[in-house]
């Protein structure tokens, strides 16, 4: 892989369902899939670089319900979970050249004509870092209504799991 490496690391934070047993394992994203993984292919746990990043991806994920997160029991609304990642060099999707490097289009998160790059795109890119030892790559937020400079980390399920530092109930974060 011909990636180019952007050095990530410190306090990132995971959205997650209150009943999870542990947030921050890649688990159910190796089950399911996601942007950087394909369904059965590797762990990888997907989190948000602040808590701008963190509102506009649970808003994606309720885009077009006849209800939104603030209208869930407080029970059942998402979570907020902070962890230390440790500082390494991972894939860097966040640059213009980074993108390119990897086959992306330069206006990812979307393409030439302002359409979403599909997960698709992405998977590639992910097997390719997992298959080169990589632990992750770092990239710009693909939420709607995360700022232009929001970042997300996909940290691949190897090495040491990631710790909770703090988990923050919904009414208390979003």
């Amino acid at each position: 892989m011909t990636a180019l490496l952007v050095t990530r690391g410190g306090v990132y934070l995971r959205v997650a369902d209150p009943a999870w047993d542990d947030p921050l394992s890649g688990a159910f994203a190796k089950a399911r899939g996601g942007r950087w993984n394909a369904p059965g292919a590797f762990p990888v746990v997907y989190l948000n670089g602040d808590v701008r990043v963190a509102r506009a991806n649970v808003l994606q994920r309720f885009a077009g319900l006849p209800y939104g997160p603030e209208d869930l029991e407080p029970s059942a609304a998402p979570a907020l979970v902070s962890t230390v990642v440790p500082e390494d060099e991972f894939v860097d999707a966040v640059g213009d050249a980074g993108c390119a490097a990897i086959g992306l289009p330069q206006t990812y998160p979307v393409d030439e004509d302002a359409a979403p790059v599909p997960h698709e795109a992405c998977q590639p890119v992910g097997q390719a870092a997992w298959d080169a030892g990589l632990p992750g790559i770092a990239c710009r937020s693909a939420a709607p209504a995360a700022p232009p400079s929001g970042e997300e980390l996909a940290r691949f399920g190897r090495g040491e799991p990631l710790t909770p530092l703090d988990v923050r109930r919904f009414s208390d974060w979003f």
